[in-house]
C-alpha cells in the first residue's frame, strides 16, 4: 500500500514560516515609531501602552479606524507599495486631530492572498512612516494569509489608531459663531478619497495606464494618484496649544459638502469662496475630462484642501503666519454666516461677489 503524501498548511497556500520572516523584517520599522509609553515585544498578543493618568487632569481617548479604499488598486498597478501605508496612518490620525485628540498608538491589518515579503515590508516601511510623522507607536497588528480570498498580488489594509485629549479642550465645533473665519489647509492632492471615480474617468474612460502623462501634471497619472495623504497632526498640535481652535474639518469622504456640516453648527452656513486657493491640476482634469458636475466635485473630493480650520477672525492673521512657519500652505478659503431657515449648510461664492 502506497503511503499517500502528507498535507501541509503551505500546501493550502499559507506560510507560516515565511510570516515568522516577515515580523523579523519588519521590527526595525516597528521599533523607529517608539514612544515611550510603548513597551513590550513585537510578536505578543497584543499591543501594550501605558498611559500616563499624571500627565492629564480628565483624559479622553479618542479611537478612529479605517483603510484607503481603491488607492490599493493604483499601488498594486503600479507596484509601489512604499508610501500607501502612510496613506492609512494618515486616514486615522488626521480624524483624531480634528477633535483636538494627540494620536498615541496604531495598529495594522494586512490581508492578502499570499505573502510576498518585499512588498509586505514596503507596506510596513510607509505605516512606520506614517506614524512617524503622527507622533504615535506602532504597537502591533496582524497580516492574515488568506487564498482563496484575495488572488497572488491583492491586498487590503485596515488601520486602528487611539488618541487622547484633556476633557476641556475637546474641539467639537460648539464654539463657532457668525463671523468666525475658515482657514483652509492645503492637500497634498487627491489624498485617499475618490479614487473609484477618478480610475474610472481616468483609466476607463480615457484607456489610460498609470505610467501615462497628461499635460499639467508632474508625474504621471498613477504616480499622481499614489500621491501620499498630508498628515496635519503636528502642525495642528502645535497651533491647538497656542490658538483658541474653535473647530477642525478633515476633508475626506463626501468632500466639503458632506464633512463642514459636520462640526459647523446647525445655526451656521459656511461660506466657500471657490478661487480662494490654489487646487492642483488633477482635479481639474478629472472634471473636464469625466464632464462631472462641479458640486459632484465638491462632494467626492478634497479640492485641494486637506483640512480645515475655524477660528476668530481677530485670530486667523496670526494663525495663518504661524501655520506658514510649520510648513502648511494656508489661506482664508471662506467664513461663517447666519443659516437661514432654507439656506444649506454649505454656500459656494466667487472671490469677486
Amino acid at each position: 500500500m502506497v503511503k499517500k503524501k502528507s498535507v501541509s498548511y503551505k500546501d493550502a497556500g499559507v506560510d507560516i514560516d515565511k510570516a515568522n520572516s516577515f515580523i523579523e523584517k519588519i521590527k526595525p520599522f516597528i521599533k523607529s515609531t517608539s514612544r515611550k509609553e510603548a513597551f513590550g515585544n513585537i510578536g505578543s498578543y497584543g499591543g501594550l501602552f501605558h498611559l500616563d493618568t499624571e500627565k492629564y487632569k480628565s483624559p479622553v481617548l479618542v479611537s478612529s479606524t479605517d483603510g484607503v479604499g481603491t488607492k490599493l488598486k493604483i499601488a498594486q498597478m503600479m507596484g509601489k507599495h512604499d508610501t500607501i501605508g502612510i496613506d492609512l496612518v494618515a486616514m486615522s490620525t488626521n480624524d483624531l486631530i480634528v477633535q483636538g485628540a494627540e494620536p498615541l498608538f496604531f495598529l495594522d491589518y494586512i490581508a492578502t492572498g499570499k505573502i510576498n515579503l518585499e512588498t509586505s515590508v514596503q507596506i510596513i516601511e510607509g505605516i512606520a512612516e506614517g506614524c512617524k510623522q503622527s507622533g504615535c507607536a506602532l504597537i502591533g497588528g496582524e497580516t492574515a494569509e488568506m487564498p482563496g480570498i484575495y488572488k497572488d498580488g491583492e491586498y487590503d489594509l485596515a488601520g486602528f489608531c487611539v488618541g487622547v485629549v484633556e476633557r476641556d479642550k475637546l474641539i467639537d465645533g460648539s464654539e463657532i459663531k457668525v463671523g468666525d473665519q475658515i482657514i483652509g489647509l492645503a492637500s497634498s492632492g487627491i489624498h485617499s478619497n475618490g479614487l473609484s471615480l477618478a480610475r474610472k474617468v481616468l483609466f476607463e474612460d480615457l484607456n489610460l495606464n498609470g505610467n501615462d502623462m497628461i499635460e499639467g501634471l508632474e508625474y504621471s497619472v498613477g504616480l499622481e494618484l499614489l500621491r501620499p495623504t498630508r498628515i496635519y497632526i503636528k502642525s495642528l498640535l502645535n497651533i491647538i496649544k497656542n490658538f483658541s481652535i474653535k473647530g477642525v474639518i478633515h476633508i475626506t469622504g463626501g468632500g466639503f459638502i458632506d464633512n463642514i456640516p459636520r462640526i459647523i453648527p446647525n445655526r451656521c452656513q459656511a461660506v466657500i469662496t471657490r478661487n480662494s486657493w490654489d487646487m492642483p491640476p488633477i482635479f481639474t482634469i478629472i472634471q473636464e475630462k469625466g464632464n462631472i458636475d462641479e458640486m459632484e466635485m465638491f462632494r467626492v473630493f478634497n479640492m485641494g484642501i486637506g483640512m480645515m480650520v475655524v477660528v476668530s477672525k481677530k485670530e486667523s492673521k496670526e494663525l495663518l503666519d504661524r501655520l506658514e512657519a510649520l510648513g502648511e500652505k494656508a489661506s482664508v478659503i471662506g467664513s461663517v454666516a447666519k443659516r437661514g431657515e432654507s439656506q444649506p449648510s454649505v454656500l459656494f461664492e466667487e472671490a469677486n461677489e
